[in-house]
């Protein structure tokens, strides 16, 4: 509900704080005593359009703030969540700031948001009815919904949906099927071309990697055995290493004794080298000649990685790529060879589909025709004692060709009526007046009012040319009606006044300040002890008289 509403500077008004009921709220007061300003203001906060006019003369801006008490599970809710706020927690504060340069600002809980995302979330908490209702009950493109939701044909809407999807699908498999069995034999001799060249190498995911460190590896081997072998031949070959120091030893072995004494550490020393090279030169001939190298293996090994490489490039791929696009060219020459059948697969397909499609929109169009004379009966029920007797209303529910079938089904439906006897049905916005157009939403909000309506709803001035009887209609309806949600009507009915929970008198005088006279709107919630003398004046004028006053005790007993 909207809980409060508090207003700067905007218009007529420079200072209101007002607090609102559950329930019906009627607001009163003379003719241009402000009531228009009151929901202009409102306006603003749920995010209508701004105009710079709307700004109390000589201040440089006006403010509006809107506080509404919410379920937490409310779609206002969830939208702000998806939005990046925090839980609202059962509040939602709507607040708009107009400068008199025509700029505003908009904020929602505190937190700066766009002008779109507030009349989002406006929309979602306030209904604005009037004579000329902008809320989708005058528009067709809205009738559909609103039928359903009444209808409660979600189950059949989310069959419609799921099957829509499936036939959708299929004609885009079978579109597809036919894409590439016409291209698979436009391609046909190259591609058997290709797929022959791929299967005879048949590459595999990662191979290039595993050949490329192979034959790393292999290389590598080759080098080192070709080093291990030069150090063999400089240790132990003719003329190497070896055969020097042994010639050293033999030298010193057939000199005189006093030498060989002279040198003796040193012939032990390089005994001790000799034993030692010649240990070391066996051990590098062993690991030489156990190097794993095979020239005829790097060979093999080199020819299937090019082959590889210039195959990948060749289809301007890469060559761990080469394994996938065998498959794809697998598959479009099985396009060839059983496109035909492919294509009757798709369309056996899509036929089945289809049926799948045309039960389902169906199913809905018979519970939308059965359910549109439910409502268009409530409606008309709804319309005598407000003064409508000779009206017709009905709800239109028009199969459409196949082709025009969707998501949402295969009908168009929307609202029409037929304001006189023997005048043809037409949409309600060309053929009923403006009080008419009034009633018939009233009619209608009655009727839907527990089919997802906002939680606030507001009427300006539904009742506007009736009385009587017929005012007295009218607000047992707006009565009914806030039994399901709060609603706010601006009146000029006594009857209609005298059915509400809570009661505003909307009032304008004139003060003089500093010199100049200045107007101000106010608005003051009546206390029961002062609702009589307004419903008097409301059904007297000015001069309240005993018997005025006396009436309206009695509507108020009477609707009490």
């Amino acid at each position: 509900m909207l809980a409060s509403l508090s207003i700067r500077d905007i218009v007529l008004i420079d200072r209101l704080n007002l607090s609102l009921s559950t329930g019906l709220n009627v607001l009163t007061g003379e003719t241009g005593a402000g009531k228009s300003i009151l929901l202009d203001s409102l306006g603003l906060a749920l995010g209508m359009r701004a105009d710079r006019a709307l700004v109390r003369s000589g201040c440089q801006d006006g403010a509006v703030t809107a506080a509404f008490d919410i379920k937490s599970s409310h779609t206002a809710c969830q939208l702000l969540i998806e939005n990046g706020f925090e839980n609202p927690e059962g509040e939602i504060i709507l607040k708009r700031h107009l400068s008199k340069d025509g700029k505003s600002r908009a904020w929602i809980n505190d937190q700066p948001v766009t002008q779109q995302l507030l009349k989002h979330i406006g929309e979602l908490l306030v209904e604005i009815h009037g004579q000329h209702d902008d809320r989708g009950l005058l528009h067709a493109a809205a009738h559909r919904d609103l039928l359903d939701l009444y209808g409660q044909h979600q189950p059949l809407l989310d069959s419609v949906k799921a099957s829509h999807l499936a036939y959708e699908q299929a004609k885009d498999a079978l579109r597809q099927a036919k894409e590439d069995y016409s291209n698979a034999r436009d391609d046909e001799e190259w591609l058997r071309h290709a797929v022959s060249e791929i299967d005879k190498i048949q590459p595999q995911a990662g191979e290039e990697r595993d050949l490329a460190d192979k034959r790393a590896i292999m290389m590598q081997g080759e080098r080192l055995s070709g080093e291990l072998k030069d150090m063999v031949s400089i240790l132990s070959g003719n003329k190497g290493v070896e055969d020097h120091l042994n010639g050293i030893l033999r030298k010193m072995g057939r000199m005189d004794a006093e030498a060989q004494a002279l040198l003796e550490t040193v012939i032990s020393s390089l005994e001790r080298a000799s034993i030692e090279l010649s240990a070391g030169a066996q051990d590098l001939d062993r690991i030489q000649s156990s190097m794993d190298y095979d020239p005829l293996q790097l060979e093999e090994t080199e020819e299937r990685l090019f082959d590889l490489r210039a195959l990948a490039r060749k289809h301007n791929c890469q060559v761990d790529d080469l394994a996938v696009l065998s498959e794809r060219l697998h598959h479009r020459l099985k396009a060839v060879d059983s496109g035909d059948q492919l294509v009757k697969d798709a369309e056996a397909t899509l036929d089945q589909a289809l049926g799948a499609f045309a039960t389902a929109v169906k199913s809905l169009h018979e519970a939308r025709h059965q359910v549109a004379t439910k409502l268009s009966d409530s409606v008309m029920a709804e319309l005598p004692p407000m003064k409508l007797e000779k009206a017709r209303f009905r709800v239109a529910v028009h199969s459409l060709p196949q082709e025009e079938w969707s998501a949402h089904g295969g009908d168009r439906v929307w609202f029409e009526m037929s304001a006189n006897p023997g005048a043809d049905f037409g949409p309600l916005v060309k053929v009923a007046s403006g009080g008419e157009m009034a009633r018939v939403i009233l009619a209608l909000k009655v009727v839907l009012a527990r089919s997802g309506s906002a939680p606030v709803m507001i009427f300006d001035e539904v009742d506007r040319g009736i009385g009587g009887a017929t005012a007295d209609a009218v607000g047992e309806r707006l009565r009914r009606l806030a039994g399901e949600a709060q609603v706010l009507v601006v009146t000029h009915s006594p009857q209609v006044a005298a059915r509400g929970h809570s009661h505003m008198k909307i009032s304008k005088a004139v003060s003089v300040i500093e010199g100049e006279e200045q107007t101000r709107t106010s608005v003051y919630k009546l206390p029961e002890s002062e609702r009589t003398d307004e419903i008097a004046r409301m059904l007297a004028g000015a001069e309240i008289t005993p018997e005025a006053r006396a009436a309206a005790d009695k509507l108020l007993a009477m609707t009490g």
